[in-house]
């Protein structure tokens, strides 16, 4: 039988119920370094993993019409101070499915460890897909976390996408997304990260708005402090009449941290519009005086304002 102890057990530290996470009723994959510890389908989710020579190969179909009530949990974890976990994911929504995915990434014990996600998704016409992606680390910074997709998003489909990684430290953070959206189909990139110490952050997403009226966002909330550097790349591309896009940076730097954003927008047909913002800056001097005047330290008052804005 599946020990999933230490899960629950990381899932309580951060302040979730695994009762809500594993149910029976639950599509869910669980992993531990590359050992598949547990896999449950259910009615409109298929769930298959494996352990090949290069680490753990999954799939995961949501069957055509399929609208899937209970979230899908991917939980990848590693609760060794060292190890490697590699992970090929293919996930696919047939046509109008719709699903929510939580991915819960744990490595709050890791010390040196690296985690690398390769995946490549399939939303098909008409479906939905919306997949969360939490970090949860240690204080240790010696993790390098890698994560790299390919997105396709049919005619009609949409796809909303979170990624957060603010507790703990990451060390190295090399995120690499590529989205491609079809005729009347929607994708929002939303990213939230806080690097500490030495970490190193990069991020690279790539939109091509394909179709006629695809609608496209990249959303960036970045901070960093002490010696943290953080790199942040959008890229929008309008390629098609109707096709609208827009990318959004916003990085905080405290202490000798270092950020830099490169947004990058261009068209090729006429009648396509894309827009960018960036911004680069320090904490909020009248923010960090009312919280300071009812009572927060410094450094907590920073924390408040920066976890707020990460939200």
């Amino acid at each position: 039988m599946a020990d999933l102890a230490p899960l629950q057990e990381a899932l309580r530290t951060i302040g979730t119920d695994p009762s809500q996470v594993l149910t029976p009723d639950a599509a869910h994959l669980v992993a531990y370094g590359e050992e598949v510890v547990s896999v449950n389908s259910v009615p409109g989710v298929v769930v298959l993993a494996g352990r090949e020579r290069d680490g753990i190969h999954a799939s995961v179909t949501v069957v055509e019409g399929a609208q899937v009530a209970q979230p899908v949990h991917l939980c990848f974890g590693m609760f060794t101070p060292e190890g490697v976990q590699n992970v090929r994911l293919e996930l696919v929504m047939e046509r109008g499915a719709r699903a929510t995915f939580w991915s819960h990434c744990l490595f709050t014990q890791a010390e040196r460890a690296r985690h690398a996600m390769n995946a490549a998704v399939d939303i098909r016409a008409g479906a939905e897909l919306v997949y969360n992606e939490a970090h949860y680390h240690g204080p240790s910074g010696g993790i390098e976390v890698l994560p790299v997709a390919t997105v396709k998003v049919g005619r009609r489909a949409r796809y909303l996408a979170d990624f957060s990684l603010v507790q703990g430290r990451v060390g190295k953070l090399a995120i690499d997304y590529d989205v491609a959206v079809e005729e009347d189909g929607l994708a929002e990139l939303t990213s939230r990260i806080y690097g500490r110490g030495d970490d190193r952050i990069g991020i690279r997403e790539v939109l091509n708005l394909n179709g006629a009226r695809s609608r496209g966002l990249i959303k960036s909330r970045v901070a960093v402090s002490d010696d943290a550097s953080a790199e942040v790349v959008g890229a929008t591309f309008g390629n098609a009449a109707g096709a609208r896009g827009h990318v959004d940076c916003l990085e905080i730097v405290r202490g000798r941290a270092k950020a830099s954003a490169m947004p990058e927008v261009r068209i090729t047909h006429p009648e396509a519009k894309v827009t960018h913002e960036a911004a680069i800056g320090s904490v909020d001097e009248r923010q960090l005086e009312t919280l300071m005047a009812r009572g927060l330290a410094p450094e907590q008052a920073v924390d408040l304002i920066i976890l707020g804005m990460l939200r």
